[in-house]
């Protein structure tokens, strides 16, 4: 999992190529802190076919309203730099993050 600021995500997302999925979470944001282990560990086993990130935008916030991130948690998947499907808040469970991931990874 790499983690992302505001002055890497540009190049480490938005300049990518291929898949890559963006955690955005926030400091004191609960079901953020809940969900990450679960990315992380998806990291892990989707790892090689579709990049993982993660920013915290609670340090970023600029980036995150130019991203239209206005609650948490989001998760996010960018194709060629274009974001192409998100889950937020109560859509972004341990399950529908995983079905969303195994998806674009079927696609690569």
């Amino acid at each position: 999992m790499l983690e992302v600021d505001k002055s890497t995500f540009e190049a480490e997302v938005l300049q990518a190529e291929g898949y890559v999925l963006v955690d955005f979470y926030g400091d004191g944001c609960v079901p953020c802190q809940a969900l990450m282990p679960h990315v992380h560990d998806m990291g892990d086993v989707y790892g090689d076919k579709i990049k993982f990130t993660a920013l915290n935008t609670t340090k970023a916030r600029r980036v995150a309203i130019g991203q239209k991130v206005m609650g948490l948690p989001v998760i996010a998947i960018y194709k060629d730099g274009e974001k192409v499907e998100e889950l937020v808040k109560e859509d972004a469970t341990k399950e529908a993050v995983e079905e969303m991931v195994k998806k674009y990874y079927a696609m690569v």
